[in-house]
């Protein structure tokens, strides 16, 4: 833990979100870490998800309005013969059929690219989403399942990034704010007739923010006050021009 100074540091840090923490997780490390109150995140990543994630320290919290509403881009693998009630690898089987005979690279891509574009995405019953200040995933985890109010998406980019080796397809999205990767896989494997769902995701760019750019939790650790003001970026230059 570290002393806090009297004046107290501002702005965005880039992190390097491990798997099996939730963002929130991360503010509380930082909280701990730094001791300091006004520490938050600016778009949340499932605790499997990892990848970059914008920490807002002190009075930089205030931006974040403009940064979550960016695009953002991922890696991820997903597995098709097979759905999942949570629509990644955490969740129970539902369903389990082969693959078409006539699924191939060719048509897998030409699938994927159906996906492009403006739309409206249900958010998934196992998400961190409130409805009535109550998470959706609680509700599930209780076997329930609610009405949720389908909301506005774009995918810009959806495309196989290496070699289709059946079942497991590595691929790379770009998509606007809000968008539940796991839930594109879902629905792409139920246009395929077999089933699909996510088994790794990670998040490289949030518009001009790069994932190369990140700290890892273990180097944030190291920091001292010092070195943190070193690593901020400053308020008024993360915001990009074109959200103002």
């Amino acid at each position: 833990v570290v002393n806090a100074p009297n004046d107290q540091p501002e702005g965005v840090l880039l992190v390097d979100k491990p798997s099996g923490m939730t963002s929130h997780d991360v503010v509380d490390r930082l909280r701990r870490k730094f001791q300091m109150r006004r520490i938050g995140h600016a778009g949340t990543l499932d605790p499997n998800a990892t990848g970059l994630l914008i920490m807002l320290i002190g009075k930089a919290t205030k931006i974040s309005q403009f940064l979550i509403s960016l695009d953002k881009t991922y890696d991820g693998v997903m597995r098709l013969g097979q759905a999942t009630n949570t629509q990644d690898i955490d969740g129970e089987v539902t369903e389990e059929k082969p693959l078409p005979d006539d699924l191939d690279e060719e048509r897998l891509r030409e699938v994927m690219k159906s996906f492009r574009g403006d739309q409206y995405q249900t958010p998934p019953m196992f998400s961190a989403k409130k409805i009535d200040g109550v998470p959706l995933y609680k509700m599930a985890r209780k076997g329930k399942s609610v009405e949720r109010e389908p909301r506005f998406i774009r995918i810009n980019s959806f495309d196989l990034t290496g070699t289709w080796n059946p079942p497991d397809a590595p691929f790379t999205m770009s998509c606007s704010k809000g968008t539940y990767v796991r839930t594109v896989v879902h629905d792409l494997g139920q246009k395929l007739g077999c089933g699909g769902h996510l088994i790794s995701l990670r998040r490289t760019l949030i518009d001009q923010f790069d994932l190369a750019d990140a700290h890892t939790l273990e180097a944030i650790q190291e920091m001292n006050f010092v070195d943190l003001k070193q690593t901020l970026i400053p308020a008024h230059q993360a915001v990009p021009p074109h959200v103002l």
